[in-house]
């Protein structure tokens, strides 16, 4: 791809017959392009020195990520602040005026091999659509992958938390899909629905006649799920005489059948998910103490989606695929903008429910701001922050939580975020965040 201000076709005649230019203009209104899917590289024309500054080149930018970008320049980008923020955000390498049209080639040719690279690494490692709510490269989720992935490998219960719409089943099956019992059953049970009369025998199971107008035995859910993992969604709605059915089984892994007289044994790897952090409820005796205390070992807590909005663009691509296969969608500038400075109070759930209803609304194949359910103001735009400000939200954002992860240990979050410690120093200065540890002794 070719983005320049004006169409001549003279800068482009050094590349090589091989390559298959798709111009385009910036002067024109940022809009998704069908011919663009499969365009790997492009160049950007930045000799005019009014470009850098232009509106629409950095959603021009944005709108074809992921895009490999060499930029062409007049001179050395230093000598512009504009130009030299241009290429440090979205350029893989640059190119001084008069052009080498041996290293231009040779460069576009390299990032070409290193993004078909990619692409196939990214298809080889796309999450399955059941671990979709997971997907995304922000730091929040990137730990949550990597803690999850950590204790799938044990055999000890998880406790999952998070608020409604995170994603919480999606995190159960990844821990069943990295487990050693991978292979063997994924039983789900949905706490909030089971009757306390009947919490035992759905669970544990039933001899035959224990139960009155209940012809026959029945295996529980525990035994069901022997060799795999058993999910609990839900474990906070359990009222306390229901979680007593559950505590020989989760200390022992024995089974005692309503009516039976024999234990049995019955292991399976043991999820459990909650939307209140059971602590809480433990303190103000709402849940049981010796529950909690065998299941709170292993512990994760799913980020909410405003504080992953990095992940927005990549995760709406995802949904949009699965919502609408037959016909790819895409958003306006302007729709992607108002997704961007929601607050997501349903999560990843709101997310789905808006893009489902864009999909039925839009007879086109852009999708906008108002077939997401979001109002436009009286000029007919929608309130929503610029991209500069979205960009410091989610740099502040991921300064913050890696400053705490690191227990503000500054050379470790400089680590964490492939950053040297006087730029790490910079951003905090920057956003005024303090880094003071906590638990040092005083001297």
């Amino acid at each position: 791809m070719w983005l320049a201000p004006t169409l001549s076709g003279k800068l482009h005649r050094p590349l090589s017959p091989r390559w298959e230019v798709l111009p385009v203009q910036i002067n024109q209104p940022p809009a998704p392009l069908r011919s663009a899917h499969h365009i790997r590289v492009g160049v950007i024309d930045l000799t005019d020195s009014a470009t850098p500054t232009h509106p629409h080149l950095e959603h021009w930018l944005d709108l074809l990520s992921p895009v490999s970008w060499v930029a062409l320049t007049p001179a050395l980008p230093a000598a512009a602040p504009p130009l030299n923020h241009l290429i440090s955000t979205y350029c893989a390498d640059y190119h001084t005026l008069p052009l080498d049209p041996l290293r231009l080639n040779n460069v576009l040719g390299h990032l070409w091999g290193m993004a078909n690279l990619q692409a196939r690494l990214h298809q080889s490692q796309a999450l399955p659509l059941q671990h979709q709510a997971l997907s995304g490269n922000s730091m929040a989720i990137r730990q949550t992958r990597s803690l999850l992935r950590r204790f799938a490998s044990t055999m000890e219960p998880v406790l999952i938390c998070g608020q409604s719409g995170t994603g919480k089943e999606a995190a159960a099956r990844f821990v069943h899909a990295h487990s050693p019992v991978s292979n063997g059953p994924f039983i789900a049970i949905n706490c909030a629905a089971l009757p306390p009369s009947f919490t035992q025998s759905e669970l544990l199971g039933h001899d035959k006649d224990a139960i009155a107008g209940v012809a026959g035995e029945r295996s529980g859910r525990t035994t069901a799920a022997r060799g795999g993992s058993l999910l609990l969604m839900g474990i906070d709605e359990l009222l306390a005489e229901q979680q007593s059915a559950l505590l020989r089984f989760l200390q022992e892994g024995m089974v005692d059948r309503v009516g039976g007289h024999q234990m049995q044994a019955a292991r399976p790897r043991v999820i459990v998910t909650s939307s209140r952090p059971l602590q809480e409820l433990v303190a103000n005796n709402q849940f049981r103490g010796d529950v909690y205390y065998r299941l709170g070992g292993l512990r994760v807590a799913l980020p909410e989606l405003h504080q992953r909005l990095e992940d927005i663009p990549l995760l709406t691509r995802e949904y949009l695929r699965r919502i609408s296969p037959e016909q790819p969608r895409c958003l306006t500038e302007d729709a992607m903008r108002c997704l961007l400075t929601h607050t997501w109070p349903g999560n990843l759930r709101e997310l789905d429910n808006r893009l489902r209803q864009a999909v039925l609304l839009s007879n086109q194949e852009t999708i906008t701001a108002r077939e997401l359910g979001f109002t436009p103001t009286r000029d007919g735009s929608t309130t929503g922050l610029s991209l500069e400000q979205f960009r410091a939200r989610a740099e502040k954002q991921a300064l913050t939580s890696t400053l705490a992860l690191t227990n503000n240990n500054v050379a470790a979050a400089a680590r964490l975020l492939n950053i040297s410690r006087v730029s790490l120093y910079r951003l905090m200065e920057k956003h005024h965040t303090t880094h003071r540890r906590s638990g040092r002794r005083s001297s």
